[in-house]
């Protein structure tokens, strides 16, 4: 069962979310902490987790592929807000654990824009991987960065699932690695598509989890304190009746304050657009 607060234990005066951690800094646009970092390697800080057959922030890397505005636009399966909700959320969980993350872009001038600033707000000082290839697995560039991370889990999300999703996954199996597809991260332009892709990759040894559920694995355990908080604000932050049930226990049944956000500063009218 998934918990709403934290342990009966604690004090209901710990129970305050706090993002001020030791050497961070709290970016105000993100209301999220921000490790001015170019790479990202495992949080020295987290208690081993137990893996047998389960991911833990050391023993994976994310992959990051073509979310991109001509990708989204042709979503049809899903509802976009959503996915890049997801997204996001599943990002700032990988901060949080120190997990490895590897960007990758495709035909970014010629048709697909540039990388959604949700995401690369996230990761500030990472340039993602270009690409010409719809298959990243293709892309000498994109595969020497999964392999420098030294893992061997691959959690991937990207857009269109049957294509910049399946076509890696596929490979990556073939070339030894375990795969976990973020699918509520995925859409294509279809649900047809989007569900042939799933049967695809599920059939070819694929793992389906969803942003939330990979946040929990890492988790693992409430009592583990250094992660906790920044799990909390995430949960608040993007996962709807989950995080509102979290902000209820805190105020109602544990009397902790109201979270309080950062003020909302609209941008100052421009006479060119």
């Amino acid at each position: 069962m998934v918990a709403y607060g934290k342990p009966a234990a604690v004090a209901a005066s710990e129970l305050q979310v706090s993002l001020q951690l030791q050497s961070d800094y709290v970016d105000p646009s993100l209301n999220f902490i921000n490790r001015n970092e170019e790479t990202m390697p495992a949080n020295p800080s987290l208690k081993k987790r137990s893996e047998k057959g389960l991911l833990t922030p050391d023993n994976c890397v994310v992959a990051i592929i073509d979310l991109q505005p001509q990708m989204l636009f042709g979503v049809a399966n899903f509802d976009r807000q959503a996915i890049i909700n997801n997204n996001v959320a599943l990002s700032k969980a990988a901060r949080v654990f120190g997990v490895p993350v590897v960007l990758s872009t495709v035909e970014t001038k010629s048709f697909s824009g540039n990388m959604w600033p949700q995401i690369q707000n996230i990761f500030p000082n990472q340039e993602p991987i270009e690409r010409t290839s719809m298959n990243s697995w293709d892309d000498k560039n994109f595969v020497a960065a999964i392999e420098k991370t030294g893992r061997k889990k691959i959690v991937l999300t990207g857009l269109w699932t049957e294509t910049c999703v399946a076509l890696p996954t596929v490979q990556a199996i073939h070339d030894g690695y375990e795969i976990y597809v973020v699918e509520d991260c995925c859409g294509d332009v279809s649900q047809l598509n989007h569900d042939n892709a799933m049967k695809r990759v599920i059939q070819a040894g694929a793992k389906p989890v969803t942003a939330l559920s990979t946040m929990l694995e890492w988790q693992r355990d409430w009592a583990e304190r250094d992660t906790y908080d920044s799990v909390m604000d995430i949960v608040k932050t993007h996962f709807g009746a989950y995080g509102m049930g979290v902000e209820y226990a805190y105020t109602m049944i544990h009397g902790a304050a109201a979270t309080k956000l950062p003020e909302w500063i609209f941008p100052p009218a421009t006479s060119a657009h």
